[in-house]
């Protein structure tokens, strides 16, 4: 009797591992894909060099005006080249940007990425890391434990799990006033949580999906402009940004 009871309670866990194996499965199968502008910005031009790396993609200027680097998490469950387009408008200001690679497109399993691309590319000396979403609570992860290799830290359409109040790092929170994924009042709570010296910046009519290209997002808000204003904006403030904290 003990061995049958044994075997069926046997029985009974391989199933359950079985259907959580199944279920995460299927759940990180429904990832965002990058729409067809997207996939063109994964292309060089006269100003950017493109290049894919085995963990990430490098978006580089043709000339690294401040010698800056800015590496970026994707958002959960979006394909990282989605966001290649915004990509292609930072790196042309003139800052190395770094496209992280995800696996199964979820920055959670490796929060700790950005340290690898700092390691690998000693010539850069002013560090940036960012993040959409969910890949800006991992960026800030990051962020926390290694705030002493950063110039700065920008979230986009998210905000910190961890506590940053007490760490020296200056940081940038832009968002859509659209936006109807990022949990406002979840926003709102963490705000004590950001780093003292603290930019916010609402972009009228944006929304949660235009900081990549990967078309509409279950829950989201419609946007009352294009994706090319939305993200050109999102350049331009992550550029002044850079400028204004940049260790010459």
């Amino acid at each position: 009797m003990k061995h049958k009871k044994l075997k069926v309670g046997l029985l009974i866990v391989v199933a359950l591992v079985l259907s959580l194996i199944a279920s995460f499965a299927w759940y990180v199968s429904t990832a965002y894909e990058p729409e067809e502008e997207a996939i063109a910005a994964l292309t060089s031009t006269n100003k950017i060099e493109v290049v894919e790396e085995e963990e990430y993609f490098v978006f580089k200027p043709i000339e690294n005006l401040n010698n800056v680097g800015l590496i970026f998490y994707q958002g959960g469950k979006v394909e990282e080249e989605a966001y290649a387009p915004l990509m292609q408008l930072i790196a042309e200001k003139g800052i190395e940007v770094y496209l992280l690679k995800m696996p199964f497109n979820l920055a959670v399993f490796d929060s700790q990425a950005a340290g690898e691309v700092i390691e690998e590319n000693g010539n850069i000396s002013n560090w940036y890391v960012a993040g959409h979403s969910l890949g800006g609570v991992m960026a800030s992860s990051f962020a926390s434990e290694n705030y002493s290799l950063l110039n700065g830290l920008i979230f986009l359409a998210s905000y910190p799990s961890a506590d940053l109040s007490q760490i020296s790092i200056n940081s940038l929170s832009i968002y859509g006033s659209n936006d109807k994924v990022l949990d406002a009042e979840a926003y709102e709570k963490a705000l004590s949580k950001f780093p003292n010296a603290i930019k916010e910046i609402i972009i009228e009519g944006g929304n949660h999906a235009q900081f990549g290209n990967y078309g509409n997002q279950a829950g989201d808000g419609e946007a009352g402009l294009t994706n090319d204003s939305q993200q050109q904006q999102t350049a331009d403030y992550i550029e002044e940004f850079i400028k204004n904290t940049i260790i010459e």
